[in-house]
């Protein structure tokens, strides 16, 4: 057994009109940082430099030209996580996106620290649950999409915008597979009150936690559905020395990383279910035509014989690496699952599987995998929208 640590932190100081933001990632195979100037009054990005102290291939530190793309985005921007994931993680770095995003997270909470500050000039008893809960930040004209909500900065609960709601044409369950939620997750910002409400908004009959190797409690998750009235299942993202691997119906609680193999007998003696997820990440960067790898090579890969099923709808990769991923699916006769990997509220929802039964508890999804009655949905070709 391996053990696998990875830690994410970051700090902010004032600087006259700006924040300057200083963003770590670490963990055994990774460490990066970054540094980004952000401007107060509307939280632009002013610039952007970035640091590497441990990657795996030649084209980790590539990554480093493409940061600059994202000078001139706001924090405030109800999309800018996603966004971030645009510009950098699919061009240059996933980890940089995410380290990125967190860095405007961070921004817009500080600000509100400061406008809390601000507030207490004249209210000197004025707690920050008080202010937050009462009182609306002073944000630029450009972020009215922005509301505060429960502690909370949320663009996507402000209800006077368009919403995304997909409406099912026929029965069954619709579940996002694959989500993660802070602090579960450490490099999530998704709390997990807040996703699950999210979830309920756009049309979801279900959400299954996925965590980075960690194991929800069942009295926790019961507390959850309960709480919100809403289906939400149990399932965990453990990393293999083959890759990430979605695991369902399994109790044991495995940290660090362990061989595909090991998992595979893991999850058998429990009678779960294995869905490699996003196999194919990162090959538009590398070039999968300069590499020759053709869908008909990639069914060989030797992981392919220890999973049940393969995500072929993952929100964190590419259209093209989706589409490849379905391709082997496909020539090997594996099921194909969606997922939309959330690691931020706004995220959820973007790919989902749609289950032919209906899926009530663990056990139901489980048993619905392996009767394999489902397909993945591309959520966004198949909305509507609502006031």
């Amino acid at each position: 057994m391996f053990k696998f640590q990875r830690n994410k932190l970051v700090s902010i100081k004032k600087d006259g009109e700006t924040l300057a933001v200083h963003g770590v990632l670490d963990d055994d195979v990774y460490g990066l940082e970054i540094d980004v100037s952000f401007n107060i009054e509307d939280l632009n990005i002013l610039s952007i430099k970035g640091k590497w102290n441990r990657w795996t291939s030649p084209e980790c530190p590539r990554a480093l030209l493409f940061l600059n793309e994202a000078v001139g985005s706001s924090a405030y921007e109800k999309d800018f996580s996603q966004k971030m994931f645009k510009l950098v993680g699919r061009k240059a770095c996933r980890h940089y996106a995410n380290l990125l995003a967190e860095c405007g997270h961070s921004a817009r909470e500080a600000v509100r620290l400061m406008q809390w500050e601000e507030a207490k000039s004249d209210n000197p008893d004025l707690t920050f649950n008080e202010y937050i809960k009462n009182v609306t930040p002073n944000l630029p004209p450009t972020s009215t999409s922005v509301a505060v909500s429960s502690g909370q900065v949320h663009p996507e609960d402000k209800n006077d915008i368009d919403r995304i709601v997909y409406e099912k044409t026929s029965g069954g369950t619709l579940i996002d597979l694959h989500v993660h939620t802070y602090p579960a997750s450490p490099c999530s910002s998704a709390p997990v009150d807040q996703l699950i409400e999210e979830a309920k908004k756009i049309g979801l009959d279900a959400v299954c936690l996925t965590d980075h190797n960690h194991v929800w409690s069942k009295d926790d998750v019961e507390e959850l559905r309960q709480k919100h009235g809403f289906l939400v299942l149990r399932g965990n993202e453990i990393t293999t020395n083959q890759g990430d691997m979605l695991v369902f119906g399994m109790e044991k609680d495995i940290k660090g990383i362990i061989t595909l193999e090991d998992l595979r007998a893991e999850v058998l003696a429990e009678d779960g279910f294995i869905i490699v997820a996003h196999p194919f990440r990162g090959f538009l960067i590398v070039g999968v035509d300069e590499m020759g790898l053709t869908p008909e090579k990639a069914m060989e890969r030797p992981l392919l014989k220890f999973v049940d099923a393969v995500e072929v709808m993952n929100g964190k990769v590419t259209k093209k690496e989706n589409e490849f991923a379905s391709k082997v699916a496909s020539g090997l006769g594996l099921p194909a699952t969606g997922g939309s990997d959330a690691h931020e509220v706004v995220e959820v929802g973007r790919y989902a599987t749609h289950f032919d039964d209906i899926i009530k508890n663990e056990q139901d999804l489980v048993d619905a995998l392996k009767k394999v009655r489902y397909s993945p949905v591309d959520i966004y070709s198949t909305v509507t929208t609502k006031q």
